[in-house]
């Protein structure tokens, strides 16, 4: 198990970006795991100051319980813009296959 979690300069200058736009210096990026979405796991992203006593705390700005982080190990936590939209993309090297949203995967 890999037991690190990349962070991109887009990343990072965005969540940097959304704690200046709040006025809180200490507001991280949360990924929490669940089971759900359409291909048996899914990715939930918040915002917010609270840090756990289970959590792991990566570049000082993103968010991860240890249990969720079983699941990303490895992984790239990356800012982008489409013609979609924008948001935050995290490529899993764990999961085996992937919805087409993105917000889901399995092992």
């Amino acid at each position: 198990m890999n037991n690190d979690l990349t962070i991109t300069s887009a990343a990072f200058n965005r969540i940097e970006d959304i704690r200046n736009a709040k006025s809180d210096a200490y507001l991280n990026l949360r990924i929490t795991v669940s089971g759900g979405g359409c291909s048996g796991f899914k990715y939930e992203m918040t915002f917010d100051s609270q840090i756990n006593d289970d959590d792991l705390v990566f570049e000082h700005s993103v968010v991860i319980d240890r249990t969720s982080f079983l699941l990303l190990s490895g992984a790239t936590i990356d800012y982008v813009t489409t013609l979609m939209g924008e948001n935050f993309k995290i490529t899993n090297p764990n999961a085996s296959s992937g919805c087409g949203c993105g917000e889901s995967f399995s092992l």
